[in-house]
């Protein structure tokens, strides 16, 4: 039994719109149209995917105190009221008349006075209380102020501390010095692969810290009662710290025009 072989044949199908289709069979029909369907347009082409480089920065930052305060205390114990306000008042005129002479505010000076009985005496004591800016002229006034004055005055050691503005624009300056740090790290790696920095997508900072400086060479025993004033400056120096993550876009490298 013999099989005959049949060749191959092609078909050709052209796909053609429903909707078109229907419109042609009643338009060879004489039937009424269908209403014209709209055809989805064709999707515009993908966009390129934004290229990003992603790096951290890290910033450390510091600064000494911006304030010191200092007080002065005067006291005396009389017989009578008179005497011991009479000595007290004396003295306590000179402490103020020396500042102003300092060149110290007002605002920057702070008098209190306390008078009570003592058994049988009464005891007058007044306490000046003045705030530094400016810590080699709060050195020269205790100077000065120990000198001319007897041994019944006692002035405090000075207290070194911060201004709620310096420290906050110091928790500012280690963000953005770690910005910085981060912006340079970015365009130090774009350089490197021939291509160009562009601007930044996302911008978090991730982590802050801040601490006080401490003397580790001194025992904790001694550190109210030995130290000098550059010590103490350097014990109340705050440190502030800030870690960022930054986003940035990726150029190609620009392309320099040639003149003709």
């Amino acid at each position: 039994m013999s099989v005959q072989q049949v060749p191959p044949s092609r078909v050709f199908v052209e796909l053609v719109p429903w909707a078109d289709r229907c419109r042609e069979n009643n338009l060879a029909s004489g039937g009424q149209t269908l209403p014209a369907v709209r055809r989805p347009l064709s999707s515009a082409p993908a966009q390129t995917a934004t290229r990003e480089v992603h790096v951290s920065g890290t910033a450390e930052v510091s600064a000494g105190p911006d304030r010191a305060q200092v007080a002065v205390r005067v006291s005396s114990t009389k017989v009578t009221a008179a005497e011991a306000k009479k000595s007290v008042c004396r003295r306590l005129d000179y402490i103020t008349q020396s500042l102003q002479q300092q060149g110290l505010q007002a605002e920057n000076v702070t008098v209190t006075k306390d008078f009570r009985r003592v058994e049988n005496a009464y005891h007058m004591e007044a306490e000046v209380c003045i705030i530094f800016t400016e810590f080699g002229k709060m050195q020269n006034t205790c100077n000065f102020l120990v000198e001319k004055l007897d041994s019944s005055v006692v002035i405090s050691p000075p207290q070194f501390y911060h201004t709620s503005g310096s420290v906050e624009n110091l928790r500012r300056q280690a963000c953005l010095v770690a910005v910085e740090n981060a912006w340079r790290k970015a365009q130090e790696v774009c350089n490197l692969v021939g291509q160009t920095l562009g601007k930044p997508l996302l911008i978090k900072e991730e982590e802050t810290k801040e601490w006080e400086g401490q003397i580790d060479d001194l025992p904790s025993s001694r550190l109210s009662s030995s130290l000098t004033v550059q010590q103490k400056i350097k014990n109340a120096t705050i440190h502030a710290a800030s870690k960022v993550f930054i986003t940035f876009e990726v150029k190609g490298k620009e392309k320099k025009k040639k003149h003709l």
